[in-house]
């Protein structure tokens, strides 16, 4: 049963239609059916948002970039609170949209209300702004932070609620307007935080949201000079298309891209059954979480040669266990991939890793069976034998496939660890304390695990090296991101300066 939201462009406080009428089918990916009707937004849409936005910012009646930051801090606070007043539903609509467990959507609604209350804090409990010594007395000197002003958000289909709120949390708190547009596969939960957001007193054309393709909509609002910054989560090829319209307006860029993330593993962190069964289950975590659509997935296991038979044995093992089924539903561990086309990609990856000479130890194939038949399922896959040489281990997949390297030494393990041009995370496993923080020293990735993977912290930085893409999230950084600093310059004792004598 489909729910009409074909009022789902948000400006200047008011749900409309698209412009030209437009509407997009949100297919379930666990069935292929109907899930959503929504407005298929166009560059008319992202004119009026943008517009909107910048009335609001430069002439707004609520003033919010006036707005006194402990009431600013309060909105978001409220915020928070409304979603987890709202977790239970939105923790559902995540995983029907996106094809996530049920249990994953409920994750992501607690991670994004921690991020709302991290950036309230953040910003409260700053000082008024940081005074620059001028050498004396008769110099006031303060170096001060400012919004940015209209914000272009732009955000992936894997996490579309967590990454929207990495970006519209700081941006609100710093004192912005924006405009956001989801992925037109999966933009059910940002129009719902839309709602909150209303729902929780932010003035009319604050936030904006506009539904539409990336090729329309997102371009528009990267080129278009009413925007004063451009925030990017998506592929690589994306984010530099991105880049290039943003760059004659000279705006400020952020981008959170890809990754290609190794989980380096030492035969010393496995020599306890224990030990062993730990590392097992985080490497498959770490490959199979959300079908492998995550951007940090630990997709390249590089594991020391002498272990490497037995820890490969055991992961294929339990990768055929893995439960696959639609997210919402009792006991299912994997859901589908987001659509046909990521699952053709998926099949694409893996055959051509074949072809090159990988060995395949578990999956590769779509699963057969009652509820899996229609939906975009795929099994987890691990594929042995695996080298630089191939497409699958430099490229990105975005789908449940593990590769496997090995190495002899540390040097070694290092050098593969940093052998790709992304460098968003990695994990490395020792029970060497000193050894993996040498590791972990070296790699050349935003975020580096030791004996974990995956979890992250909203008072941390998160973003990558290399093609990884440029800025940071979360954290100080992030909240940087939305800010310009201006330098104030007081002479409280002005007198002439005489250099000219006439």
């Amino acid at each position: 049963m489909s729910e009409h939201h074909t009022h789902s462009i948000h400006v200047a406080g008011e749900w409309r239609t698209a412009a030209s009428g437009a509407t997009r089918d949100v297919l379930d990916p666990a069935d292929a059916t109907t899930l959503a009707v929504v407005a298929e937004g166009g560059a008319e849409d992202a004119d009026a948002a943008i517009a909107a936005a910048r009335e609001a910012f430069d002439n707004g009646q609520g003033e919010w970039p006036g707005t006194p930051v402990a009431e600013r801090a309060a909105l978001l606070r409220r915020v928070a609170d409304l979603l987890q007043r709202d977790r239970e539903a939105l923790g559902l609509l995540e995983s029907r949209d996106a094809g996530k467990t049920v249990e994953e959507g409920r994750v992501d609604v607690d991670c994004v209300t921690d991020a709302f209350r991290y950036f309230a804090d953040l910003v409260v409990h700053e000082s008024g702004g940081r005074v620059v010594d001028a050498g004396t007395p008769d110099v006031h000197s303060v170096v001060v932070h400012e919004p940015v002003g209209v914000c272009a958000l732009i955000t992936p289909w894997n996490y579309p609620l967590l990454q929207a709120s990495w970006k519209i949390a700081p941006a609100l708190a710093a004192g912005n307007t924006f405009v956001v547009k989801p992925s037109e596969i999966t933009p059910l939960t940002t129009v719902a935080l839309m709602r909150l957001l209303a729902e929780a007193g932010l003035p009319a054309g604050v936030a904006n949201l506009v539904t539409g393709p990336g090729t329309t909509v997102g371009a528009r609002m990267a080129e278009h000079p009413d925007v004063d910054l451009v925030s990017f989560t998506g592929g690589l090829v994306s984010g530099t298309k991105v880049m290039r319209a943003a760059a004659d307006g000279v705006k400020k860029v952020a981008l959170e891209l890809g990754g290609k993330n190794p989980n380096v593993v030492f035969a010393d962190a496995c020599t306890t059954p224990e030990a062993f069964d730990t590392a097992v289950d985080q490497a498959l975590n770490a490959a199979f979480i959300h079908s492998g659509q995550v951007c940090s997935a630990g997709s390249r296991l590089i594991v020391e040669e002498s272990l490497r038979e037995r820890f490969v044995a055991e992961l294929a093992r339990r990768a055929d266990l893995v439960r696959l089924g639609r997210g919402t539903e009792p006991g299912v561990e994997c859901g589908p991939l987001v659509s046909a086309q990521q699952l053709a990609r998926t099949e694409e990856y893996v055959a051509s890793a074949l072809a090159e000479g990988a060995v395949l130890r578990a999956g590769g194939q779509r699963p057969t069976g009652p509820g899996l038949d229609d939906g975009w399922f795929y099994r987890p896959t691990v594929l042995d034998h695996c080298d630089r040489t191939m497409r699958i281990v430099r490229e990105e997949v975005f789908g449940p496939v593990l590769t496997v390297e090995t190495f002899r030494t540390e040097d070694e393990a290092v050098a593969l660890a940093n052998d790709t041009e992304y460098g968003l995370a990695g994990g490395v496993w020792s029970a060497d304390a000193g050894r993996a923080r040498r590791v972990a020293r070296r790699m050349r990735h935003g975020t580096v695990w030791i004996n974990d993977f995956h979890p992250y912290l909203p008072q941390a930085e998160w973003g990558g090296f290399g093609k990884s893409g440029i800025g940071r999230e979360l954290g100080p950084a992030g909240l940087a991101e939305y800010r310009e600093s201006k330098h104030v310059y007081q002479n409280l004792a002005p007198r002439p300066v005489r250099w000219f004598k006439g």
